[in-house]
């Protein structure tokens, strides 16, 4: 077997068989589950040949092979005596970190949604706004219809949230909005209009009025509008009662009677039980948080607004997006995201100090984009291709983000909606039905002082401006030197070009795999980008491999973690042998669709045999189109 060795050192490497949960791949990696992982020697792993590099990212240790990993993959599960079911099924009942779990959690449940949840919200809060300054009425149509668009996601949120939970926890999606929907039916709510047959726990802080019964048991009514915690409650135990269900009901009649019974037996515990528990749960919550924030509003600002680029960096921003929605839900306002608020500006104002005051070209080309994106809040392009790669704007960026999160803590400010980026989460501070007042105003002195403090402290302190290498510039070709234009790559995708060192995964951006670019595409076609043949196609149908006729190894990989989606989305039009020509469509895949299950679409262009050529020169163009010239190889 060719990678037998490395198979057993790299088994030996992440502690044995025994320590590993389960093992599958993408195109590129190995993506471990370790039951410890502080037992994995992962400096002497990264050391070893025929390793690239190796990630931890979602509760996975990720060992970068390159695109021979299906084989390696094979030598492991040899070489370790582990099944194929059981190197792929193992992984969700093994122990790994619990932190990890939750995040992972947390960002399928709400991912899919924070797009429209964010128009949304933007939508009511201009509707707010245009009834602060007297634009409409309360009454009037105008008002009405654009607060039903901003509002209505928010009020069935249950049902949203259904859907997106139950299919995290791996059940049946219509169950799961069925269970949200009976939350927010309006018979039901309007059942606590009448006089309540009796009160449960009197003289507590659990006081519940008794209105109705089912089957002779006291049913603890409670709005369910707008909540978060009794849906995500709620459809992990219908996943969990759907599993055993499935095993116990014949083949023939599963389809309806697996999801009769489930919600025969999961709706009426949710209002019986696990509703009101979940409604107690989410009201201590809000008042906790709001009790740590009233201890020192000031200290939390500071805190918050300091640390929440690197919250993000390290997605524990995560964890606080169910705690400002739970919030809003119960207290009608959030005083937690809204102190994290000037931490976007502080950022872009670094990004510009570093735009005015470097010599080197490519951080300039970097920067521009970065900071564009970032005043709409999208941040991530300039922390990892600007700030954090010189490390001193990023750590002025977050003193300035702490004294804007200071201000708004001072001023007591509060987000009413949880809406847009940047500055388009401004009117998320507009209070609906009220006037603009003070804290709305220190709001937006705290931006001001975010951007301009970011921008100041990076100009004064400065940073090491990396110096451009000769590597980095375009060779010249004069009469004693001979450069050979080899190959032209065209575009095999239509959307927006983008350096590799912005693809928000290491394994790419490093350069790792090799030099090429990354292109979030506009249109669902993935083309041959040169005349050859078709080397690997993933079963999936998410990346695709092609060797040129003059030997060029090109490697297409269609969004970030795709592999996950197992197929979903993806046909493909090639396989594995096929001589292909440029231009040729290879793959079709479903933006929407693979963006909507929370994955990043931006697809990565790879020349994997780089170190075989003299230099991959990328164009320097934002928008491309099938056919357009992206990458020469010169040798």
């Amino acid at each position: 077997m060719k990678y037998e060795q490395l198979a057993k050192d790299i088994l030996e490497k992440v502690g044995g068989t025994d320590n590993i949960n389960s093992v599958f791949h993408c195109i590129t990696r190995l993506r471990f589950k370790l039951k410890d992982e502080s037992i994995a020697k992962t400096e002497e792993l990264e050391k070893m040949d025929g390793v690239i590099s190796v990630l931890r990212s979602g509760g996975q240790y990720q060992v970068v092979i390159g695109n021979h990993v299906p084989d390696v993959y094979t030598a492991v599960l040899a070489v370790g005596g582990i099944s194929a079911e059981g190197a792929e099924g193992a992984g969700n009942e093994g122990g790994g970190n619990l932190f990890n779990k939750f995040i992972d959690m947390i960002s399928g449940v709400f991912t899919p949604v924070l797009g429209v949840l964010a128009a949304t919200g933007m939508i009511k809060g201009f509707a707010s706004m245009f009834l602060a300054f007297g634009w409409v009425t309360a009454t009037s149509g105008t008002y009405q219809i654009l607060y039903a668009i901003g509002d209505a996601l928010f009020y069935f949120f249950p049902i949203f949230l259904g859907y997106t939970a139950i299919k995290k926890f791996g059940g049946n999606i219509f169950v799961g909005m069925a269970i949200g929907g009976a939350l927010v039916y309006p018979a039901i709510s309007g059942l606590t209009a009448g006089k309540p047959l009796y009160t449960l726990f009197a003289g507590t802080l659990f006081e519940s009025p008794i209105h109705v019964t089912f089957l002779g048991i006291p049913v603890i009514l409670m709005s369910y509008a707008s909540s978060v915690i009794p849906i995500i409650l709620a459809t992990f135990f219908a996943s969990k009662v759907e599993k055993g269900l499935k095993k116990i009901i014949p083949d023939v009649v599963k389809t309806f009677l697996v999801p009769f019974f489930t919600l025969l037996i999961v709706v009426p515990l949710t209002f019986i039980v696990i509703g009101p528990i979940a409604v107690w749960a989410g009201d201590l919550l809000g008042q906790g948080t709001l009790w740590v924030y009233n201890l020192s509003p000031v200290i939390a600002g500071l805190f918050l607004g300091g640390f929440w680029q690197v919250f993000v960096i390290f997605g524990l921003h995560w964890g606080l997006i169910p705690v400002a929605l739970n919030n809003i839900a119960t207290l009608h306002a959030d005083p937690i995201l809204a102190m994290t608020f000037g931490a976007s500006f502080a950022q872009i104002g670094a990004v510009l100090a570093v735009i005015l005051k470097t010599k080197n070209q490519k951080i300039k080309t970097l920067g521009f984009p970065a900071f564009i994106s970032g005043i709409f809040g999208v941040t991530e392009p300039a922390i990892y291709g600007v700030t954090l790669p010189l490390k001193k704007p990023f750590i002025m960026s977050c003193i300035a983000g702490a004294v804007g999160g200071g201000i708004i803590g001072f001023a007591g400010s509060q987000g009413y909606i949880l809406g847009g980026l940047g500055v388009f989460g401004i009117p998320n501070f507009i209070e609906p039905g009220s006037p603009i007042g003070t804290q709305f105003w220190m709001v937006m002195l705290a931006m001001v002082v975010s951007f301009v403090l970011g921008l100041i402290l990076t100009l004064v302190f400065g940073f090491k401006d990396p110096v451009e290498t000769a590597a980095s510039v375009t060779p010249v070709v004069t009469q004693s030197e001979t450069l050979i234009e080899q190959e032209v790559l065209v575009s095999p995708l239509a959307g927006e070009l983008i350096p590799l060192v912005n693809v928000k995964d290491e394994a790419f951006s490093s350069g790792a795999l090799g030099k090429g670019l990354g292109i979030v595409p506009t249109e669902g076609k993935l083309y041959s980008p040169a005349n050859g043949t078709v080397t690997m196609v993933f079963p999936t149908g998410h990346a695709v491999g092609i060797t040129t006729d003059s030997g060029a190894e090109i490697l297409m990989h269609i969004g970030m973690d795709t592999v996950q989606l197992e197929g979903k989305y993806f046909t493909v039009h090639a396989k594995q042998g096929d001589k292909i020509t440029a231009g040729q469509l290879l793959t079709e895949f479903d933006i929407e669709g693979i963006r909507s299950e929370g994955y990043d679409i931006t697809t990565p262009i790879i020349v994997t045999n780089t170190n075989q050529y003299l230099d991959v020169m990328v164009v320097d163009e934002e928008e491309v189109k099938p056919g357009d010239r992206v990458i020469t190889l010169v040798i």
